[in-house]
């Protein structure tokens, strides 16, 4: 196998989110806030059980399919359950949206090797991101603010796509976009199934990096696991 390319998903590959959710209640209360000065007046426990509502009755859809509907469908469906009526493509939605993002992005940095690995195989792979999010915008813009964006040829993340690994497609888009097959690249990820078990059906070869204590998916037999970044560079010369 000539490894040609190589795959990286984002959070908690490259940039680690702060773990137990820790975004979760702030993020959701600035959104709240912004909406709230701007005349969606309910209680913050009203618009939190609408918002997770909301959330539910998406990816009650969306999961047999493995779709990723953006985030602002999210935020519209949630005024939607509140009795505001607006679409997902409005100013106050994108708005919104993007409140939660600025919160979110306070809880992620990027993996101490993250830069130097990526500097270091990108002039001798084709490099790319595969990441589930359902801000795509959001997990751009921390990309471009860690001064990542220039080594990747290609950044897929599942919002911008309504698709969400494992599913193919995803990654095919990848693949696509840069030129190479399944079989010339390498894809490097934190989950069992999402990570592994996707690349794998698509037929690339797998590394996956351990990140903390997770039950093994039957289907998804990792080609070699790491528990840094500094370790790709080296698995990658035996492939």
């Amino acid at each position: 196998m000539t490894v040609k390319a190589v795959l990286f998903d984002l959070f908690d590959t490259l940039l680690i989110i702060r773990k137990n959710h820790d975004f979760y209640r702030p993020s959701l209360k600035r959104m709240y806030g912004f909406l709230y000065r701007n005349g969606i007046e309910v209680p913050i426990e009203k618009f939190q059980a609408a918002y997770e509502k909301a959330r539910e009755q998406l990816y009650a859809k969306a999961d047999a399919n493995l779709e990723e509907p953006h985030f602002n469908i999210r935020t519209a469906l949630t005024l939607n359950l509140l009795g505001y009526n607006c679409g997902d493509s409005s100013p106050l939605v994108k708005k919104a949206s993007a409140e939660w993002c600025q919160e979110f992005a306070k809880y992620v940095f990027p993996d101490e090797d993250a830069e130097f690995l990526l500097r270091g195989l990108c002039n001798k792979y084709k490099l790319g991101v595969v990441s589930n999010y359902a801000i795509p915008e959001c997990a751009e813009r921390l990309i471009e603010k860690y001064k990542l964006t220039e080594m990747f040829g290609t950044v897929i993340i599942s919002g911008a796509v309504n698709k969400r690994k494992p599913s193919p497609e995803i990654f095919d888009r990848a693949l696509k976009e840069l030129g190479i097959s399944a079989t010339e690249a390498v894809f490097v990820g934190d989950t069992w199934d999402a990570d592994v078990e996707g690349a794998k059906a698509t037929g690339m070869k797998a590394i996956y990096i351990k990140r903390r204590d997770e039950r093994p998916v039957e289907n998804a037999v990792p080609d070699v696991t790491v528990v840094s970044l500094k370790e790709i560079p080296a698995v990658l010369s035996r492939f």
